[in-house]
């Protein structure tokens, strides 16, 4: 049997805050706007091993959540019930029962599931908690929580390890015999460019709500998967979906804030990032303030034009439009304006995809695969410092105060993200435009493109008197090189 435990209830009598309480981290948006949780939101409980669920809330007919929405979050509920071994069903104790309430404890009885009845906001006093009404359900004993507060949080873990029995044999072999951890992506962009709609299409399940009004996907969720690669390999994944990323100055509410939070957040712990574009607009301002987000995290991209069905058949409907004369012309144009843009993700995979019609989209996974395993790659002393000094050559820095930049010795220091420590005559005279140039060199030469590069400059102090060793390795040379070059007090030009 499935150890799943799916939260259910009407809006606003506090499941998010309860799963957050069980899951011991902030995942789900605490908010008391009702109808904030729309997706299934799920969290693997290390204790008891099973799989929580939070759910949006029945019956909400809220003036800012379209009907279609209402209906679509109603039915990730449905699939929630479904999937669950256990039901967790909240209600508020403070509040009191409403018409709602028995309607889903109806629907619950019908359901033939086990059902556990939470009596939530039960803070201090109990004469306050309407605890007969609860009895009147039909639904067992009732558990006296406090979400906010912690009071009753053992009792109802107790109560669902209890429902939930042992965790089966076949369940702690399976744990052990996972040699690989699941590659952890993620989808950013945008609102509304088609980050749910690839999800989906990459689960192959409406596990996700798809819209065409932005903003619907609110929490980061986490799903895991199995992808086959190009080399026969079963790879398993983790999928990070997430809001749409608006700007800072463009959030019109505390939950959009939330939003965007939990959104930056999942980049932090993601191994390889989706970017996804819309076909038509390009690469925006926002975009560009996306990726840099990425970047600032040290994680690699992979850039996901979606939407491209629409623009095959623009190109079939009208035989091409001005000034492209064929598909692969705009495609070619797009990119070249795409890298102008994103000057600071050189080399990183483009794929143009489709999620309605699905074109191209194992591509991502196949990219994600080879970006992964790019990451631990190893960069050659010597060979490192062949390709700066080739780069030094061939396109000098530009003098800064009668003086260049100038570097003695690199050697990589780190992986993912990749470091170089740079032993250099001056750090300042490193200018960000020469900065990129050498990064965008290095990505090229030892193909690692779409994963960041770094730099950690070591400049020469001043007035310095330091000994320099005499013989050593051929590491050990390059930096007495450098260390003489620092004593001297002399700039090399």
């Amino acid at each position: 049997m499935s150890r799943i435990v799916a939260i259910v209830g009407r809006p606003n009598v506090g499941k998010s805050r309860l799963f957050n309480r069980l899951a011991r981290k902030r995942i789900s948006i605490v908010h008391d706007q009702p109808g904030i949780t729309r997706d299934v939101i799920s969290a693997e409980i290390a204790e008891g091993k099973y799989t929580l669920l939070d759910t949006g809330g029945l019956g909400y007919k809220g003036v800012d959540t379209p009907a279609a929405l209402t209906k679509a979050s109603e039915h990730q509920v449905d699939f929630a019930i479904a999937a669950a071994s256990l039901i967790l069903f909240v209600v508020d104790g403070l509040g009191g029962l409403s018409s709602l309430d028995e309607k889903i404890a109806i629907m619950l009885r019908r359901s033939k599931k086990r059902v556990c009845l939470v009596v939530n906001k039960a803070d201090f006093d109990d004469s306050k908690v309407a605890l007969d009404e609860a009895y009147r359900l039909g639904l067992g004993e009732p558990v006296r929580v406090s979400a906010e507060h912690g009071r009753g949080e053992a009792d109802l873990r107790a109560a669902i390890l209890e429902a939930l029995g042992p965790v089966p044999e076949e369940s702690a072999e399976a744990t052990t015999k996972t040699a690989a951890d699941p590659l952890c992506i993620c989808f950013i962009g945008r609102p509304n460019v088609g980050k749910s709609s690839l999800s989906n299409r990459l689960l192959k399940s409406d596990r996700l709500i798809v819209s065409e009004v932005p903003g619907t996907t609110r929490d980061a969720i986490e799903l895991p998967f199995e992808f086959q690669g190009r080399d026969g390999e079963t790879y398993p994944f983790k999928l990070i979906d997430t809001a749409g990323i608006k700007a800072a100055t463009k959030l019109a509410s505390p939950v959009e804030y939330f939003s965007r939070l939990r959104s930056l957040d999942a980049i932090k712990n993601t191994d390889v990032v989706f970017l996804v574009l819309d076909a038509f607009e390009g690469v925006t301002q926002q975009d560009k303030a996306i990726a840099g987000e990425a970047i600032k995290e040290g994680k690699p991209i992979v850039i996901v034009v979606n939407k491209w069905d629409l623009v095959q058949k623009a190109f079939e409907a009208r035989g091409g439009f001005e000034p492209y004369k064929s598909e692969r012309d705009y495609r070619e144009k797009y990119e070249h304006a795409l890298f102008e843009r994103l000057f600071f993700t050189p080399g990183s995979p483009v794929i143009f995809v489709s999620a309605m019609s699905g074109y191209e989209v194992d591509r991502m996974l196949n990219a994600a695969v080879k970006l992964n395993r790019t990451l631990d790659r190893k960069m050659p002393t010597a060979k490192l410092n062949e390709v700066l000094g080739y780069l030094a050559e061939r396109t000098p820095p530009a003098a800064i105060g009668g003086k260049r930049f100038r570097i003695y010795y690199a050697t990589q220091t780190c992986t993912r993200p990749f470091r170089i420590k740079l032993f250099c005559n001056r750090e300042e005279k490193l200018t960000e435009q020469y900065r990129r140039y050498l990064e965008a060199g290095v990505v090229e030469k030892f193909d690692v493109g779409g994963c960041p590069v770094y730099f950690d400059l070591v400049g020469k102090e001043r007035h310095s008197t330091r000994v320099v060793p005499q013989g050593g390795t051929g590491e050990e040379q390059h930096v007495a090189k450098w260390k003489a070059a620092e004593s001297s007090g002399v700039d090399e030009d």
